[in-house]
């Protein structure tokens, strides 16, 4: 077998994994939304970009960007962006998160992920935290995972305002199909409560 022909089997079997990767993923089960009716569809007609944003309704500085997020959810939602507020933590039941929901005007998709399905997707770690996607036919594809800006340096230290929009930054250049900023340091906020397994 000649080189090339090595290569193009080997570029072949990654590109039929990648595609049902995604393919499975088009087709999971995310978890349930407030009424406990499974959600099995992230994305949706017309939907371009999904962004998961992980919260925890006890978390103050989670709680802190609900507005920030909220903005981002009004300003792209029109270009193609689909937003989910993402509860991964046991105590976040449907009723608390409801409550808090309430509390904070969140109006927007909301998933519980009592499997944490989406933590895993995600790799996410803390809450707050975001990843974004890219609308790949029936899969999707990560194409930003962490911050969603630098207002906060570490637990108990922030800045008077952001200086640098990560998440805002991402979501941009994922619909103009530009190369994909990568957050400038890690997220800060409060540890997931991670599932034994």
């Amino acid at each position: 077998m000649s080189i090339r022909a090595y290569l193009g089997c080997i570029v072949s079997v990654a590109l039929m994994l990648t595609l049902n990767r995604a393919t499975a993923v088009a087709q999971a089960d995310f978890g349930v939304d407030l009424h406990g009716q499974r959600v099995r569809q992230l994305a949706g007609p017309g939907v371009r970009v999904v962004v998961l944003f992980f919260a925890a309704s006890d978390c103050p500085i989670s709680n802190r960007y609900v507005p920030e997020i909220k903005r981002l959810n009004q300003e792209f939602t029109k270009q193609g962006v689909r937003f989910w507020w993402v509860y991964p933590n046991a105590d976040d039941t449907a009723q608390v998160v409801a409550g808090h929901n309430h509390e904070y005007a969140i109006t927007g998709d909301t998933i519980l992920d009592p499997k944490q399905t989406l933590v895993e997707l995600a790799d996410a770690k803390v809450t707050p935290e975001v990843a974004v996607f890219l609308v790949e036919g029936n899969g999707l594809r990560e194409v930003y995972h962490g911050r969603i800006d630098d207002h906060y340096i570490a637990l108990g230290q922030e800045r008077p305002r952001a200086g640098q929009h990560d998440l805002e930054a991402a979501i941009a250049a994922a619909l103009s199909n530009k190369p994909i900023p990568q957050p400038g340091g890690p997220p800060v906020g409060c540890s997931i409560v991670f599932l034994q397994k």
